[in-house]
């Protein structure tokens, strides 16, 4: 018996989802000018020629715009951090993910807004947060930990979880207080050297615990 055809959406849903990629990309372009504090609700609706309340209607506040936003961005970077590696001759594990971070921090420089804007939305783990956005997170660090998976082949995959995310942090870190130039953070002429040095210190010894 053949399939059914796809139902075809109602006008109404394809104004909904019109409204929705409209607000999702003047978002974008507001955060990528101007920051996290550029996105007001009636800056947003005057932008999209919508009333306020019909934000509401798409999105259950400016936090899940935010977030699709965000969705985008992860994307953007994870393609960035592949891309990397991919462009590269076949290397050891060491020198793939000093590569990847040296790419991470490309686009962090590149994107200053837009990826602040990643970890400036409060979020945390008692967050009822939507699996969409953690499966574009977990894209992210699945990268890193393939080859921390080949550098530790005898560790389990919660040591391999843990790496990563120490890793990642470390390196975040880094570009985090770079980028800011506090008197904490690494000069930002030096910061490429210290990422490569820190990932081959951490990566050549034993597991992170």
């Amino acid at each position: 018996m053949p399939d059914a055809p796809a139902k075809k959406p109602s006008k109404a849903d394809q104004r909904r989802e019109d409204l929705r990629l409209r607000l999702i990309d003047i978002a974008e372009a507001r955060i990528a000018a101007e920051g996290l504090g550029a996105i007001k609700a009636r800056d947003l609706a005057k932008a999209a020629d919508c009333a306020v309340g019909a934000i509401y209607n798409v999105f259950p506040d400016l936090n899940g715009l935010i977030m699709a936003v965000n969705g985008r961005t992860f994307q953007a970077l994870g393609k960035t951090v592949a891309a990397s590696v991919a462009a590269s001759p076949p290397s050891k594990p060491q020198a793939e993910l000093i590569t990847m971070s040296l790419a991470y921090l490309r686009y962090a420089s590149e994107n200053q807004n837009l990826w602040r804007a990643l970890f400036d939305l409060e979020m945390s783990t008692e967050m009822d947060v939507p699996q969409w956005y953690l499966a574009e997170l977990g894209k992210l660090f699945a990268l890193i930990a393939a080859p921390l998976a080949r550098l530790f082949p005898d560790d389990s995959r919660h040591d391999i979880e843990m790496m990563t995310r120490t890793l990642f942090s470390s390196v975040h870190g880094i570009v985090l207080l770079g980028l800011q130039r506090r008197i904490s953070g690494v000069p930002m002429e030096k910061i490429e050297g210290m990422i490569s040095i820190l990932l081959s210190n951490v990566t050549s010894h034993s597991k992170i615990s």
